[in-house]
């Protein structure tokens, strides 16, 4: 049995989403779910990447289906 790392993270998405529940918000949606956002940290420890640049460069080029929209990073003044 083969499986790459789209098949598994969407497993672990899947199962993160089961385990959250459903969100009790109000007003506009999220762009990014909160267990898209889990499955996006989880990953980024187990394949070692250590910073955030590199991460949010690293995903759109290797994982391409991680996430339909990826946030920026944050800029500190």
């Amino acid at each position: 049995m083969t499986t790459d790392i789209n098949t598994f993270l969407a497993a672990l998405q899947v199962k993160i989403d089961d385990w959250l529940g459903r969100p009790r918000r109000f007003g506009r949606p999220p762009r990014l779910s909160d267990a898209e956002l889990l499955t996006m940290a989880v990953a980024q420890v187990l394949l070692g990447v250590r910073s955030e640049a590199r991460w949010l460069r690293f995903l759109p080029r290797h994982l391409p289906r991680a996430s339909p929209y990826l946030p920026g990073q944050s800029v500190s003044p």
